[in-house]
């Protein structure tokens, strides 16, 4: 057992594999992570831009796209400095301020996606009163709640694994420091701390979901009483691309966390957290806008505006009218 946890650190293991192949995973991670933050740093531009995308919904969205470069941040870069490290070393620190800010992370969005689903039920369902209801003052107010609970979880999150001892070796089993590896390397026992961790998951997972469930069962209870074929291709396309991405991060990120971690291998675990952790921020932006007309005029209109920039555009504009 070390006794010093504090001034000694963690080797992540990462992915184990020749040379030739640590080359193609960082190459593809560095991908990944400019295409996440390309994606998501175009959606906040865009709904800052354009008046027409000031309303409650693309408010949420650029609070899950600033969560999403806030995640990834959080998580790529020290896995592609890892890639070329011999030893690959994170510090005691390091690692529970990567804990701490994934976890923060990750239960906020939690909570943005429900108040997001709340935000399509009125939509869909009270529509004349939509507006009074979702006033600047609220959803201000689910925002910051969303940051809070995720502030109280990540703190108990971070607590329950950092005030265990751990073992001589250190080696995390993992590309970045996760709860399930890091409980793994624990020399005492973990039995609270894994039921802790699992209460606090439970209760942030369960709850939204059920609020999401019901707000979707309202929408769909809605939308089947829409007698016009139109009228219904417009309200389940306001919904579909939220409940895609609510269920690409639930259904991965419950695989990992609400199982007994003597029930699968971390290997499995490792796999899984791709998902949640570097493809799903890097997904949102394309789930949200290709399917949104909103999105989709304003990228056309901030394309004009960029063409209509160029020094050299009306003179070609000119030359190629017949």
């Amino acid at each position: 057992m070390v006794n010093d946890n504090a001034t000694s650190g963690f080797v992540l293991l990462g992915f184990p594999s020749p040379a030739a192949l640590q080359v193609a995973w960082f190459v593809l991670f560095l991908a990944v992570y400019l295409v996440t933050l390309t994606g998501n740093l175009g959606v906040l531009l865009l709904i800052r831009s354009d008046p027409c995308l000031h309303t409650p919904m693309y408010f949420f969205l650029s609070h899950l796209s600033l969560l999403d470069i806030c995640y990834s941040s959080t998580i790529i870069p020290q896995t592609l400095l890892s890639f070329f490290l011999e030893k690959k070393v994170i510090s005691f620190a390091g690692c529970a301020a990567q804990l701490f800010f994934f976890a923060t992370c990750a239960t906020a969005e939690c909570y943005l996606l429900a108040a997001m689903a709340y935000d399509r039920y009125l939509a869909v369902c009270k529509p004349l009163l939509y507006s009074l209801i979702m006033s600047q003052k609220l959803c201000v107010e689910m925002v910051v709640g969303a940051y809070l609970a995720g502030l109280i979880s990540s703190i108990i999150h971070t607590v329950s694994i950092f005030h265990l001892p751990f073992c001589c070796s250190k080696r995390v089993d993992h590309f970045f420091c996760d709860g399930p590896p890091l409980l793994a390397l624990s020399c005492s026992g973990t039995h609270l701390s894994e039921v802790t961790i699992s209460a606090v998951v439970a209760f942030n997972v369960l709850s939204t979901t059920v609020f999401i469930l019901a707000s979707y069962l309202l929408v769909l209870s809605t939308v089947l009483r829409i007698r016009s074929t139109p009228g219904r291709h417009k309200a389940f396309s306001t919904c579909a691309s939220h409940l895609v991405s609510i269920a690409l991060y639930y259904s991965s990120s419950l695989f990992v966390y609400l199982q007994p971690s003597s029930s699968h291998p971390l290997e499995h675990d490792k796999v899984v957290s791709i998902v949640y952790s570097v493809a799903i921020p890097m997904l949102n932006p394309f789930i949200y806008s290709l399917r949104n007309t909103d999105m989709k005029n304003s990228m056309r209109k901030a394309k004009g505006r960029v063409l209509s920039s160029l020094p050299n555009h009306s003179s070609w504009s000119t030359e190629r009218l017949p």
